[in-house]
């Protein structure tokens, strides 16, 4: 952008992040499982969910919500929102590790899309 194209040089020309960014830019919470190894620490709470992914437990409950994280519902299931979810710490590893591969195959999807393409300007030379 020009100098005296009636902006200023120190504005961004991106977004400014939002006052609340640090929280969602931090580490994912490790996925520790329980140091008795008992049954107690098989479920996690969406709320635990949230944490170890570093998302709002709203996107949790929608990711639930949506299928593409499965979990169970216990407790009251009758007339009402009864029950509360919960996701197998198991399952919340399986994934993570699915998300990482998802994102590596579209990394190489990416590359590979365009290599090919000074090859199909290799005959113009001859």
């Amino acid at each position: 952008m020009l100098a005296g194209a009636g902006h200023r040089c120190d504005e961004l020309s991106t977004r400014r992040l939002r006052r609340d960014a640090a929280v969602h830019n931090r580490a994912m919470a490790p996925l520790t499982p329980p140091s008795d190894s008992s049954a107690l620490g098989r479920f996690l709470t969406l709320a635990d969910t949230a944490e170890v992914l570093n998302i709002s437990a709203g996107q949790a409950y929608a990711l639930v919500r949506s299928g593409e994280l499965p979990a169970i519902k216990v407790g009251s299931s009758g007339h009402g929102a009864g029950g509360h979810w919960r996701v197998e710490r198991d399952v919340l590893e399986g994934y993570i590790a699915g998300k990482y591969e998802e994102n590596r195959r579209r990394n190489l999807w990416n590359q590979a899309e365009f290599a090919d393409i000074p090859e199909l300007f290799a005959d113009r030379d001859r």
